[in-house]
């Protein structure tokens, strides 16, 4: 879709305009290696669980309802050299790590009484989730300015990958006001292939007739995705 045309913003937020909403935690009574865990969350909620701040650090601590549990996956993965980073992409800003941790040698992170540690990534541990709040932001932006919007000033735009946020998404959209909002939706020339912003290439699809099955012209605009408020959606 034309890049240029004005959609009105959809999102993933934390924060409205007029008050602060809390990430939802969802402590997962399931023992997962990380990878097994993510994709679970994925699929039933946002993601692992995010933590940008004490307090978000005491609603985490709270959402274990299971006191024999002492240690569970939150989605802080190692991506180089002392950098460690949230499932969404954002860097890892509010580090609350245990004494000696991390030790350099694990690239995945538990949090444990508290505190962060690292842990081979192929250990099992319970898990927790988070899921964000669905908003629609009623400014006439780009693509490409709206996903600097939602970076900015709250987490990103929605990825779709599940049939469960599809049906979040469209409740939320029938609120809008024009035909389409913007989804976190990409095309690469490059490798051909449709890809989310949170890094996940486009497995869920639900395109309405006549978009995204045929090979897209690389030679116009880049190719954004946007998605119906009414209709099939």
């Amino acid at each position: 879709m034309d890049q240029t045309l004005d959609f009105i913003l959809l999102l993933i937020a934390l924060c409205s305009v007029s008050e602060c909403v809390q990430r939802q935690y969802h402590f997962i009574n399931e023992r997962k290696t990380w990878t097994e865990a993510q994709r679970y969350c994925r699929e039933k909620y946002t993601d692992l669980a995010t933590v940008d701040n004490m307090n978000d650090m005491n609603e985490l601590k709270k959402s274990v309802n299971d006191r024999s549990v002492e240690d569970v996956w939150i989605g802080l993965q190692k991506t180089g050299p002392n950098k460690w980073q949230w499932p969404s992409g954002e860097p890892a800003l509010y580090l609350n790590w245990a004494t000696g941790q991390p030790d350099g040698k694990d690239d995945c992170a538990m949090m444990k009484n508290g505190k962060f540690e690292d842990l081979p990534c192929n250990d099992t541990r319970h898990f927790i989730c988070n899921n964000n709040k669905l908003i629609v932001i009623r400014e006439n932006l780009t693509w490409s300015e709206a996903l600097r919007y939602c970076r900015q000033n709250h987490v990103d735009l929605v990825s779709v990958h599940s049939e469960e946020i599809q049906h979040e998404v469209r409740n939320v959209v029938k609120r809008a006001s024009t035909a389409a909002v913007w989804l976190g939706l990409r095309h690469s020339c490059t490798v051909g292939i449709w890809f989310w912003v949170n890094g996940e290439t486009a497995c869920y699809q639900n395109w309405a007739p006549g978009n995204g099955t045929s090979e897209e012209d690389c030679e116009d605009a880049v190719r954004s995705g946007a998605v119906q408020s009414g209709g099939g959606q």
